[in-house]
C-alpha cells in the first residue's frame, strides 16, 4: 500500500503583530492569537459584566483566566491534525455532540427527518454505556436517546452493464448529426468516385 504525505503544514506562514498602539512588541504574537483572544475576552468579560457586574478580588481570576487559557491552548496546533488549531477541533467536537450528524438524503434534495439523525448515544459510542454504568447516572438513560437506527434498504440492484466500443466512424456520424441537426452521411472512402443514385 502506498502512503501519501502532506507537506503543506511546513509552508504555513503566520502574520505577526510587531507594534500595538505605538508599543514595540519585538517578535510579536501571532495576529490570529490576538484576534481570537480579543473576541473571547469581549464575549466572556462582557457577558459576566452584564450578569454579575464589576468583578471583586475573588471573581477577578474567574473573569480573566478562562479566556486566557482557551486562547493559549486553543491557538496551538492540534496533535491529531496539524493543519487545525485546537480551538477548531474543540468546536467540531462540541458541535458533533450537541447537533450531531445530519444525514444527506438524496444528494441534499430532501432534509433529513429528526428520526433519521444520529442519536447522542450512537455519537458517544461505548462511552455512553460506561457513563450510564456509573452509580446514579441511570437517570440520563432517556436523555441519551435510543440505539442507532438500523439501516433499511430494499433488495439489491443487479448491475448488468455491457461495455461497448464505438469506432471513429460512428463518433464522426454522431458528431455530424449534432452539428447540422440532420443525419450526415459518412465521408466517402478514399479513391471512391462521386456518382448519381
Amino acid at each position: 500500500m502506498r502512503v501519501g504525505h502532506t507537506f503543506t503544514r511546513h509552508f504555513d506562514l503566520e502574520t505577526r503583530q510587531h507594534e500595538l498602539f505605538g508599543m514595540d512588541l519585538g517578535e510579536g504574537p501571532s495576529r490570529r492569537v490576538l484576534v481570537t483572544g480579543a473576541a473571547l475576552y469581549t464575549v466572556w468579560v462582557g457577558g459576566l459584566l452584564l450578569i454579575l457586574g464589576v468583578p471583586t478580588q475573588l471573581l477577578f481570576t474567574f473573569y480573566f483566566a478562562p479566556p486566557a487559557l482557551i486562547t493559549y491552548y486553543g491557538a496551538q496546533r492540534s496533535r491529531r491534525n496539524e493543519r487545525r488549531w485546537n480551538l477548531t477541533r474543540w468546536a467540531l467536537v462540541i458541535r458533533y455532540l450537541t447537533v450531531g450528524h445530519r444525514p444527506i438524503v438524496n444528494g441534499g434534495r430532501r432534509a433529513a427527518d429528526r428520526t433519521e439523525w444520529l442519536p447522542l448515544r450512537a455519537r458517544l459510542g461505548e462511552r455512553s454505556e460506561t457513563f450510564l454504568d456509573l452509580p446514579g447516572m441511570g437517570v440520563f438513560e432517556n436523555a441519551l436517546g435510543g440505539e442507532e437506527p438500523k439501516p433499511t434498504a430494499g433488495r439489491p440492484a443487479k448491475l448488468d452493464s455491457r461495455p461497448r466500443l464505438y469506432g471513429p466512424d460512428h463518433v464522426y456520424r454522431a458528431r455530424m448529426r449534432t452539428r447540422s441537426g440532420r443525419r450526415a452521411e459518412a465521408p466517402p472512402a478514399a479513391g471512391a468516385k462521386k456518382g448519381t443514385r
